[in-house]
Parts: C-alpha cells; structure tokens; sequence
C-alpha cells in the first residue's frame, strides 16, 4: 500500500508539475513613453528615441519592466496632433510623452497635456511662446529661438562686426518665430535694422534675389527658411561667388528634409547657434546609431536620443507617478551628447550658446 500510495503522489506532483508548466506567466506590462512626429517620413527622431530605449533596456529597463516607444503622427487635418496626443494618454497609457514637431503643432499638444497633467518635453520646436503660458507640464532640451537669437546678435555684431545685414524668410510658422525673435533682439540691442527679403516673393528667382542683395553691399546674411530652401540659396551663392558670412539658427539642420550628400553642400556654410555638444558623449552615440541603422545621426536624431534620455532618466529616478517624474525633471541636470541639460522655471533648457559651422551635418563638435 505504501508502493501504491508513493506512485500515486508521483502521478499526482507530475500533473500538477505539467499543469504548472501549461500555465502562462503573467506579462510584464511595459512602461509606455509617447513620440509625436510631423509626418510618417519624418523618422530621425523616431530612430533617436529608439536608441535611447534599446540602450535602457538592456540594462534593466525599470524594475525589471521594459520602456516601450509608442510612435504616432500629427499629419493630416489641422487638430489631428491634439486626437493622437488624447489617444496615447488615454488608449496607449503613457507616462510622458516627447514631440518632434514644429512650433504650431507642438502647442496643441501642450494643451492636450496641460489638462492631463502629463509631462511634455519638445524636442525640436524653437517657438518661445510654448513656455511663456508657465506651465509645468513643460520642458524644452532645445534651446529656444529667443536664445539662438541673443547668441546670433551678439556673433554679428559684437564679435565680428559685420553691417549691414541682410534677412531672406519664408512663411513657414517656424521661420517666421525666429525672425520675429531675432528682429526683437536687435532692436533691444539697439543695432541697425537689417535689410529684409521675402522667399515666397523671389523661390522662383532666386537668382535675381541674390542679386538683389548684392546691390545693397551686404556683409552677412541670417536665414530664416526651411531646410531645402537654405539648401538652394547656399548653391546659388556658391555658383554667383558671394563669399559672405551666412548664419541660421538650428531648424535648419533637419535630416529629415535634406539628405546626408545634401547636407554636405552647407559644410563650413552656415555658423548655426548650439550648446557646446560634448566629444566624449557625441563618439559612442555615433558608433551605435550607425551601428543600428547605417548612417550617422543628425540633429533631429540627437535631440530626441537627449530628449528621450532625459525622459526615461526622469521616471527611473521619480517612479511612474505624474507629478513625481515632472518634479524630477525639473531638477534634473543630464549631461547629453548635445551638452549639460538643465531648465529653468518655465521649462527651457538653460546655458550658454555659441556659433559653431556645420561639420558631418551637425554643429561641429567643440575640443
């Protein structure tokens, strides 16, 4: 009876082993972060974020939970960025989210996160404006267009004395925030008023636009237009010889509207305001974002590597409560491969800028 009994425990533990196993384990549930881009062809900044996450989560993630990127666009009909933020905090469930949009988009994402209590850093827009409302929701790691403006004023005229200066801008809603913060700065400062010219006027022409400004004896141009439109006017002045100091403020620097062999055109073109970005960062994120995808980052990508770190640095250190993870950024201090990050009361990124000339598609890269 004691043989029957003992292999009939045995026969009981090997089912109840064998159902044990049938049972699955309970998924660990990821802790979501939200990425809002312009357009689906818009996927430096998708590619940065990743990064950033891959790299988190071979160590550990948090607490052993993995962090998860949700992705959505913001293209279509205007008020399409505000469903797709109302979407990933209420469907998707995400802790924070980070844009990479221009400056009108990015404020309807503000309102969408200011009413959700959800932290929302910009990783691309300049425009002022997104913080002057003070909302705590909000952060910038790139530098606003206010100071790329101070920094811009004071390269042309206190450090190399050029006047007159000639403007070209389109229409765009970013181009025309940094001019408009620009023609403030110089008027604060009390300099001359530069010469003014309008691209949607002359795209076409803009050859007789050149020549227009040749008349007026310029000693400098700043661009205020898209990517490719800066692109062109710098190829029209190479060709025409106008060998003139030209400066731009970061926007101009988007991969994912000019191509690498285009980029190579503005090498050493344009003097493009910046943090000092640091080597001994810059080096492994080059290595392994090339390593992943098959071309070295640009400057879209390198702010949201930064921007999602900052985010991720947040939570691990704050936990997944709202309030706790918009107070951690607040104090953070996080040393990038774009420089030191930090913001002030409002939620800019705080520091020094300087002028630097393009190198491999990005500001170059200070010893």
């Amino acid at each position: 009876m004691f043989r029957i009994f003992y292999l009939y425990l045995l026969m009981v533990l090997f089912a109840m082993n064998g159902h044990a196993q049938s049972i699955p384990k309970q998924s660990i549930i990821p802790v979501k972060i939200g990425l809002l881009i312009s357009d689906k062809k818009s996927v430096a900044a998708k590619k940065g974020a990743e990064l950033a996450i891959s790299q988190v989560n071979e160590k550990g993630g948090f607490n052993g939970r993995p962090f998860e990127l949700v992705v959505r666009s913001m293209e279509g009909p205007w008020g399409s960025g505000a469903k797709e933020a109302v979407n990933m905090i209420f469907k998707d469930e995400v802790c924070a989210i980070m844009g990479s949009t221009d400056g009108r988009n990015a404020h309807l994402v503000e309102q969408v996160t200011t009413k959700s209590h959800v932290v929302f850093l910009s990783a691309w827009a300049g425009d002022p404006t997104l913080s002057q409302a003070f909302v705590p929701w909000f952060f910038s790691c790139v530098p606003n267009n206010n100071q790329q403006a101070s920094a811009l004023v004071e390269e042309i005229w206190q450090k190399q004395n050029l006047n007159p200066i000639g403007l070209i801008s389109d229409q765009e809603y970013d181009s025309q925030s940094a001019l408009k913060s620009f023609l403030k700065k110089v008027k604060m400062a009390g300099k001359p008023d530069p010469v003014q010219f309008s691209l949607e006027d002359s795209e076409r022409d803009l050859a007789g636009l050149l020549n227009q400004m040749d008349k007026t004896d310029l000693k400098g141009i700043v661009l205020f237009v898209k990517p490719g439109s800066a692109l062109k006017i710098i190829q029209q002045m190479q060709s025409k010889k106008m060998n003139i100091p030209v400066f731009s403020v970061l926007s101009v620097l988007n991969e994912n509207e000019v191509s690498d062999s285009e980029m190579k055109t503005l090498e050493n073109q344009i003097q493009v305001t910046s943090n000092p970005w640091l080597k001994t960062k810059r080096g492994p994120f080059n290595d392994e974002f090339q390593k992943k995808y098959g071309h070295l980052p640009g400057t879209v990508a390198a702010f949201a590597y930064d921007g999602m770190n900052l985010l991720i640095e947040a939570i691990r250190k704050s936990g997944l409560d709202r309030e706790k993870i918009q107070k951690g950024l607040s104090e953070i201090h996080y040393e990038g491969v774009t420089g030191l990050i930090q913001f002030d009361q409002k939620g800019n990124r705080s520091g020094s800028l300087i002028l630097t000339p393009i190198k491999n598609g990005i500001p170059a890269i200070l010893e």
